[in-house]
């Protein structure tokens, strides 16, 4: 039985990302429902591995905003869009009970989060697909920072999933996570390159197809 505590503890998560701006009034409530979702198809701890996820992303969201800001590339608060395109694989993953494509999903989200937030600070940002120099936030570009920051994000997921009991031992949590993320986070990085800096798709669809890469990549290599 599902204690009514975590519904509420969901509701408070959701609340705090709207008051602190992270995300706006129907991104807040789309997680909330997403959420009391999951504990009760998952339980609390694939929650609460999405909840590891959301504040790795506040905090990499806030590193070195201000320099983000003049450069144009600060998001802020986040729309439902993100939510969907980021959560709604791993939402399916944890509703029909696999961990492979749930842990290989959010690491996908985490990794590109990580690598987008943080590698923008690299100056000497390269083009996936061509390897010439872009300016920082170029859809597409690739820095030797955002790279490892995208693949450390990816094993904290993968050591959390084993910690809270998501995935049966510590070298399948690592192996899924980091190969699934960092995999899926070059895709990210690919389509930007080819088809969103076309404006053939938006990011929302970049997110969506590489946490789907991710989630397939997971299941295959369990």
């Amino acid at each position: 039985m599902v204690s009514w505590e975590y519904v509420i503890l969901v509701v408070i998560v959701g609340l705090l990302t709207y008051i602190r701006g992270a995300l706006d009034l129907f991104g807040s409530i789309f997680m909330v429902i997403m959420g009391i979702i999951i504990i009760f198809t998952a339980g609390i701890n694939w929650l609460l591995l999405i909840i590891v996820f959301l504040i790795l992303g506040f905090v990499s969201t806030k590193y070195q905003h201000r320099y983000k800001k003049d450069i144009g590339v600060y998001e802020g608060t986040r729309s439902v869009k993100n939510v969907i395109s980021n959560g709604i694989v791993p939402f399916i993953m944890a509703a029909f009970g696999n961990y492979a494509g749930f842990v290989g999903s959010i690491a996908v989200a985490t990794a590109d989060t990580l690598a987008s937030e943080i590698g923008v600070v690299d100056r000497t940002p390269r083009l996936i697909t061509t390897f010439k120099k872009v300016p920082p936030g170029t859809d597409g570009g690739i820095s030797p920072v955002g790279t490892a920051a995208g693949i450390i994000g990816a094993g904290i997921i993968g050591a959390f999933a084993y910690l809270l009991g998501i995935t049966p031992d510590p070298f399948n949590a690592m192996k899924v996570a980091v190969i699934s993320g960092t995999f899926g986070c070059f895709v990210d990085s690919i389509l930007g390159a080819v088809l969103e800096s076309r404006n053939y798709i938006t990011n929302e669809h970049v997110n969506l197809f590489a946490t789907i890469s991710g989630a397939f990549l997971g299941i295959l290599i369990v």
